[in-house]
């Protein structure tokens, strides 16, 4: 989840990517980060298969610098365009930022 383009963003993982982001958007977490620096764009995602998978990539990707993450974004959305309806397309477990 990012705020804007080359901003904020939020590395999670989740089983539900439709509804985490609609918690998200919605503001449902009012403590959270992601709703202090209203990180309300899914800018990037990756499926998993296995939520060991996911959690083992979340938390190597956590200790990325931020030029890392950002060109992870970057490689497969350089308009940092909304994906939250793209998502749709994939099975399984889902990491996201």
């Amino acid at each position: 989840m990012a705020n804007h383009r080359m901003g904020t963003i939020y590395i999670g993982v989740t089983s539900n990517l439709r509804q985490r982001v609609l918690e998200h958007r919605a503001g449902f977490y009012p403590d959270c980060f992601t709703n202090k620096y209203n990180l309300r764009t899914l800018v990037w995602y990756q499926g998993f298969g296995d939520i060991r998978e996911a959690i083992a990539f979340e938390t190597r990707i956590k200790r990325w610098k931020r030029d890392w993450k950002l060109r992870l974004v970057i490689d497969i959305n350089p308009d940092w365009i909304d994906l939250f309806y793209d998502f749709y397309r994939n099975d399984g477990v889902l990491s996201w930022c």
